[in-house]
């Protein structure tokens, strides 16, 4: 990889691992299904005026949205619902790691759905390297936690299982020729109708 891709990958990973933070604060204040409803809604909304500005053509088939439905469920609506209701239960640092999990979880996926990536030894090593370094820069007394709460631990181990069916299912936009901002707007699109009733449904979790 080249500099300017190092660089976009360092700025997805502070990103991405400062969610775990923030979520941490939130579900102080606000229930589970109101912070993943705004984060889902929010990011479809600014994708949309991207999508919009850049002038990428908006797919009409029903057909094409029903796959950013299943993408949005597997990408979105059930591992952020995950996540966030298991970040009730334990530290943010531990759900962290959990979630590193995913591309353990994907190589094993992608072993058993596709033809072309299947599990080897070089691929295993390289995720459990990348698992361990996730440990190392949390902190190892993060474990102190571990097996507190196995039912909020479960969950974000869930989370990862569905990222990884999601990096399979996604693997169609790019075999459709879209450009990947497309179906991250869409699926952000297709999600939140999903979660809006519930949210709204006095008593939520």
């Amino acid at each position: 990889m080249g500099a300017q891709e190092w660089l976009l990958l360092v700025i997805l990973s502070v990103l991405w691992g400062g969610s775990f933070l923030f979520i941490s604060i939130l579900v102080k204040v606000w229930p589970p299904l109101t912070i993943v409803t705004a984060r889902v809604g929010l990011a479809a909304m600014a994708l949309w005026i991207v999508v919009k500005v850049s002038g990428v053509a908006i797919p009409k088939s029903p057909k094409m949205w029903l796959a950013f439905l299943g993408m949005g469920l597997l990408n979105n609506v059930i591992p952020f619902c995950l996540i966030v209701w298991g970040q009730t239960r334990i530290p943010g640092g531990l759900a962290a790691i959990f979630n590193a999990t995913t591309p353990l979880f994907g190589v094993i996926v992608a072993h058993f759905l596709t033809a072309d990536e299947k599990l080897t030894a070089n691929r295993l090593v390289g995720v459990l390297i990348g698992l361990a370094g996730v440990v190392v820069m949390i902190g190892t007394t993060v474990f102190n936690r571990l097996g507190g709460d196995v039912m909020g631990e479960l969950a974000v181990m869930l989370a990862a299982v569905s990222y990884a069916f999601a990096g399979i299912f996604g693997r169609r936009f790019k075999a459709m020729g879209l450009p990947p901002l497309l179906p991250a707007a869409g699926q952000g699109a297709a999600s939140t109708p999903v979660l809006l009733p519930r949210m709204l449904t006095p008593g939520q979790p």
